[in-house]
């Protein structure tokens, strides 16, 4: 059978919505297939960014209106992309949603867009929330591309995603482990911002930098480094952790640390997994200047795929994880979360 689903997902660096309507197949000999057949981004209004940015603050109440808002206009952006594409047929829209709150150790975590909204609005069927059910469970939550990367992308040694945060999967002593490295896009982003881009193309701010050794030296000694996984990181982490150092150093100067920072903490994990070969997406793998540092740093050989799956991965496969939570079958793997057990996740809409 072949299935035909979209995913969609909101990254914590605004870039906007990605959509992808991709198509699925399992068979006995070959594993999982697919095919991305179309793609989008939805770039966000200024308007809306800001809701989306400031949504930590809101009260109860407002944030709510917002979860059922933006699961409003999510849909109604699904529907103008299978307008455009011609859709007909769909089996699952499958929904990361835009977190807001990420508080494992607390209980918590959550994903604003609802879910039931997106159906009435495109009259699909949609999986949503995907990652409550594993912090019940005792799990980050978190990464959850991982089961994606073992049975679509299993032929590279490890898969990072350089995306507000920089997130590794790999095979490691017999299962798929993944975890959290640092955070990337939210820093560099928000202090590109400050001089008049959106990011930092290319890496050119950073490499016109000079690096803070002092505040690079307290940056790479964060307690969260030295905590085994699984393990994951949230916007309010980097609020309390990492903007108040860099706040009194000028944007050029933070952006050539940070950078230098994130190149320390990834090829670090390359290097102690033994990682020989790296398929790198997410729209970090166009910081040519971040992946020139970690190529300094590491053995290992990066391979950068053709802009759509740079992209578009993230969100391929949860269109993917979708498509698993209507076969019933196993979509989040303990071995990258901390859960008790593997497990189906996501509610059905």
């Amino acid at each position: 059978m072949i299935y035909h689903a979209i995913g969609l997902m909101s990254g914590t660096s605004l870039d906007g919505l990605d959509i992808c309507h991709a198509s699925f197949q399992h068979t006995s000999s070959d594993g999982w297939q697919f095919q991305i057949l179309n793609a989008d981004t939805v770039v966000y209004s200024p308007d809306l960014e800001k809701q989306l940015r400031n949504a930590r603050t809101l009260a109860a109440e407002d944030l709510f209106e917002l979860n059922a808002s933006y699961g409003k206009y999510i849909g109604g952006q699904v529907r103008l992309f299978t307008e455009k594409h011609g859709l007909s047929s769909l089996d699952v829209i499958g929904s990361h949603g835009h977190t807001v709150f990420h508080q494992p150790h607390r209980g918590f975590t959550v994903q604003i867009g609802d879910g039931r909204a997106i159906k009435m609005v495109t009259g699909t069927p949609v999986v949503y929330d995907f990652r409550s059910a594993d912090v019940l469970r005792g799990g980050n939550g978190a990464p959850l591309v991982p089961i994606g990367d073992k049975m679509l992308f299993g032929g590279y040694g490890a898969c990072l995603n350089l995306g507000g945060f920089s997130n590794i999967s790999m095979d490691f002593e017999g299962a798929r482990t993944g975890f959290d490295i640092c955070p990337v896009n939210i820093v560099l982003n928000h202090f590109s911002q400050l001089l008049g881009e959106p990011f930092d193309i290319g890496g050119r701010l950073a490499a016109a930098g000079k690096v803070d050794f002092d505040v690079l030296k307290i940056l790479d000694q964060l307690d969260f480094y030295n905590v085994s996984p699984p393990k994951s990181l949230g916007a309010e982490w980097v609020s309390g952790e990492i903007m108040t150092l860099l706040s009194p150093l000028s944007p050029q100067t933070v952006l050539a640390t940070f950078t230098e920072h994130a190149a320390n903490q990834i090829s670090l994990v390359l290097e102690k997994y033994a990682v020989k070969d790296l398929l790198i997406t997410g729209g970090g793998a166009y910081n040519e200047f971040l992946l020139e540092r970690i190529r300094l740093k590491t053995r290992c050989k990066i391979m950068v795929p053709a802009p759509e799956l740079v992209e578009f991965k993230e969100a391929l496969i949860f269109a993917f994880m979708a498509v698993l939570r209507l076969r019933g079958e196993n979509n989040i793997l303990a071995s990258a979360t901390g859960s008790e057990a593997d497990h189906c996740s996501g509610l059905l809409a």
